[in-house]
């Protein structure tokens, strides 16, 4: 038949009949901060992205019609209208505000419970979400100015004799207000994370 092996196990090697407690490490409160801090790194490299190329194509759009007469040459560039050139500024400073943010947003990434960085980042985020805002809605009233005319005031559509112009102004009022859109997001995630503190 079959025999059996019994194995004694003395009862001094278990932690429990020393009295002795089994440390287990309890998971730390808040893990959800550090990943709240690592999309906003993420959304903040985005919206630069946003930003400086709404910047850099607005800079850039300029288009001059192949005819021209003796005393005048048709050409339309960012810098003929004063609103676009606002746009490009505001939107360079918006770009730089960004990559000077990324170190703070490296630390709360490091300490997710650190207060003060997050509120700092609030408060300019808040700053430049309304600077971005200003200058994408002043550009965007622009383009459809210059899409569509406005008969009142006899203003007459640029869009057809410019087309590479006005579609390199309108990629850029776009790329601006993706930037918008994730300062929004930027605010709401910093107001998430510093209401649960």
């Amino acid at each position: 038949m079959m025999s059996s092996t019994t194995i004694d196990v003395p009862a001094e090697s278990s932690n429990v009949a020393k009295g002795k407690a089994v440390l287990v490490a309890a998971p730390r409160p808040g893990g959800w901060k550090k990943g709240i801090a690592i999309v906003d790194f993420v959304l903040r490299l985005g919206a630069v992205a946003a930003a400086l190329g709404a910047a850099t194509t607005m800079a850039t759009a300029d288009q001059t019609l192949p005819f021209f007469t003796q005393f005048f040459q048709f050409e339309a560039s960012y810098d003929s209208f004063t609103t676009f050139q606002f746009f490009v500024i505001t939107m360079a400073l918006v770009g730089c505000y960004l990559v000077l943010s990324l170190p703070l947003s490296i630390v709360s990434i490091i300490r997710p419970h650190a207060l003060g960085p997050k509120l700092f980042l609030i408060i300019l985020d808040t700053v430049f979400l309304t600077l971005a805002t200003a200058s994408a809605a002043s550009a965007a009233a622009v383009v459809y100015v210059a899409h569509n005319g406005n008969q009142d005031s006899n203003w007459l559509a640029i869009c057809n004799q410019f087309g590479d112009f006005c579609a390199q102004t309108s990629g850029a009022v776009v790329s601006s207000l993706v930037a918008v859109v994730v300062f929004v997001l930027l605010i709401v995630m910093s107001a998430l994370a510093l209401g649960k503190h």
